[in-house]
C-alpha cells in the first residue's frame, strides 16, 4: 500500500513547498503516529505509508498554520485534518489538498 499527497497553495497558484504532514493510524479511540514528512518543492510527498501498513482508518494532519506563518501570511487554520479509510491494502491512496489561508478542499486522487 502507498499513501501520497500533493499540496497546492491556491492563494499563489503554486505548490505548497515545505509544508509538514503527519500520517496517523486509528487504533480504537487513539491515533498512533505512523510517519512524518515535508512537501518538496513540487508540493508532493510520494510515500507516507511504511512497509507493512494495512487496512485501517488513517489521518493526514497538514500543518497549514506553520506553512502560512513562515510566508508572513495570516491563516484561519492551524492543522488541517483529513481522515480516510483504507479498505484495499494493495491499492495506492493519493490524498491531494488545495489550501489557502481561508479555505481548503481535498479529494481522492489517483
Amino acid at each position: 500500500m502507498t499513501i501520497s499527497t500533493h499540496v497546492l497553495d491556491t492563494s499563489t497558484g503554486l505548490p505548497a513547498a515545505s509544508l509538514d504532514v503527519r500520517l496517523l493510524r486509528q487504533e480504537g479511540a487513539s491515533w498512533i503516529d505512523v510517519s512524518r514528512a515535508s512537501t518538496g518543492s513540487d508540493g508532493r510527498i510520494a510515500s507516507l505509508a511504511p512497509p507493512g501498513a494495512g487496512t485501517a482508518t488513517y489521518r493526514l494532519a497538514f500543518d497549514a498554520g506553520a506553512y502560512f506563518r513562515a510566508r508572513g501570511a495570516e491563516s484561519f487554520y492551524g492543522v488541517i485534518v483529513v481522515d480516510f479509510i483504507v479498505r484495499d491494502a494493495a491499492a495506492h491512496h493519493h490524498v491531494p489538498l488545495l489550501v489557502s489561508p481561508y479555505g481548503y478542499s481535498t479529494y481522492r486522487g489517483s
